[in-house]
């Protein structure tokens, strides 16, 4: 967050905990738990402080209440804060958000409330968890696994990914600033062609 804060990135998602890891043991599913609630309880004073707003995606009804509690009453503290976006994704699967979509979306379309020419790109993804957010310029994968793990599957289609070896615990600024210098240095053609780039930056420049 002090990294992203400093370099004007102004927005933050961490994948916190998906959808799959449910699976895993309850004893760590309760060991995350708590380890997601220490962090709010230690840090929120501080991400306060620095005009950080916290912001969840997911499917929240599936934590323990407590927790909730704790997650809404970070939210409703930093709501009016404005320097920089953490959005943490908790329960989180990109398969579910896009069902969970096009569920809503159908029922608009049943109600009346939405007619089928009107459902384009933009009205899809603003019934997404992420519908107050930009899509993400760069996805970074720490531990040395090259997937991305059903993480914000729609909204990732023009990202640029980044896969390191590093994991998480050792993600320190050095890494991040690796993984940002790596982004500046790719071009991003979203179907152009360098040329159409090219031409495109000489006519901003002038």
């Amino acid at each position: 967050m002090e990294y992203c804060r400093r370099t004007g990135i102004h927005f933050l998602t961490l994948y916190a905990f998906s959808t799959e890891n449910w699976q895993r043991p309850a004893g760590e599913i309760s060991g995350l738990m708590k380890l997601l609630s220490q962090f709010l309880h230690s840090e929120l004073d501080e991400i306060h402080e620095n005009d950080i707003r916290v912001t969840t995606i997911g499917d929240l009804g599936r934590l323990p209440g407590n927790l909730v509690a704790r997650i809404e009453a970070a939210k409703e503290k930093t709501s009016g804060n404005r320097a920089m976006v953490l959005n943490i994704a908790l329960s989180y699967g990109g398969r579910q958000d896009i069902l969970q979509a096009v569920l809503r979306i159908a029922r608009a379309l049943e109600s009346g409330d939405l007619a089928e020419h009107q459902v384009t790109e933009e009205v899809f993804s603003r019934h997404l968890y992420t519908s107050r957010l930009p899509d993400p310029d760069l996805l970074i994968r720490t531990g040395g696994e090259i997937r991305i793990s059903n993480f914000l599957l729609w909204q990732c289609a023009y990202a640029e990914l980044y896969f390191t070896p590093v994991l998480w615990p050792d993600f320190d600024e050095l890494v991040f600033g690796e993984a940002v210098r790596e982004y500046q240095s790719r071009q991003r053609r979203f179907g152009r062609t360098s040329d159409q780039i090219q031409v495109g930056e000489r006519a901003s420049s002038c």
